[in-house]
């Protein structure tokens, strides 16, 4: 087994940070590899965040963020459990990250459930008229929209969107690391997005 030195320790501790018993733990179970810890603690990271899922979020911060020229502003409510986590540079920082893509990239809602109901018609419509102009056979229609329109959630509802900071996760992802790094269950509550002329 490879020796664990203070230094390895350190290196894991400012690439995640996790605690320093957590990171020598997993440097232990990886045989010293680095990057195998690194995903070592971000698979315990998550998994804590499965099991932090279901307990209360009545703490928590409303954060305002306006863009350069003050055309754009957002404000968003990030609840977490406790008044200790919502004061923490790490749970601002999550919020204004949140706030910043939001303004960036402008989401119709929270979750599906959150889009306008008018708005999801109106695109159904458009990609049914578009399957008839292809020439799609009339069973396989319905199949195409009800893809398209999964897609269209996706690209438009705030938890699916990818992060803009880091394309290969989405916000639901982001916010599981974030659960998994400060110890409690969190929620991106509720949202608005103002910008002048909409």
């Amino acid at each position: 087994m490879a020796e664990i030195s203070a230094a390895m320790v350190k290196e894991l501790r400012s690439a995640t940070g996790s605690g320093i018993m957590d990171c020598k733990r997993v440097l232990g179970e990886a045989d010293g590899d680095i990057e195998k810890a690194i995903e070592l603690l971000r698979k315990k990271g998550l998994a804590k965040a499965a099991k932090r899922a279901g307990r209360s979020t009545s703490e928590g911060i409303i954060y305002s963020y306006i863009h350069t020229g003050a055309k754009l502003g957002v404000l968003v409510e990030v609840n977490c459990e406790s008044d200790f986590v919502a004061k923490t540079e790490d749970f601002k920082q999550f919020a204004k990250n949140i706030a910043m893509h939001i303004a960036a990239s402008n989401p119709a809602g929270l979750n599906p459930e959150d889009v306008d109901a008018t708005l999801v018609e109106k695109e159904r419509d458009i990609y049914k008229a578009q399957m008839i102009e292809e020439g799609k056979p009339e069973n396989i229609i319905d199949k195409i929209v009800e893809g398209k329109v999964e897609k269209f959630y996706k690209d438009v509802c705030l938890m699916s969107q990818p992060y803009v900071k880091d394309p290969q996760k989405s916000i639901t992802d982001i916010l599981k690391e974030t659960i998994g790094n400060l110890g409690e269950n969190i929620q991106i509550r509720r949202f608005t997005r103002f910008q002048i002329g909409e």
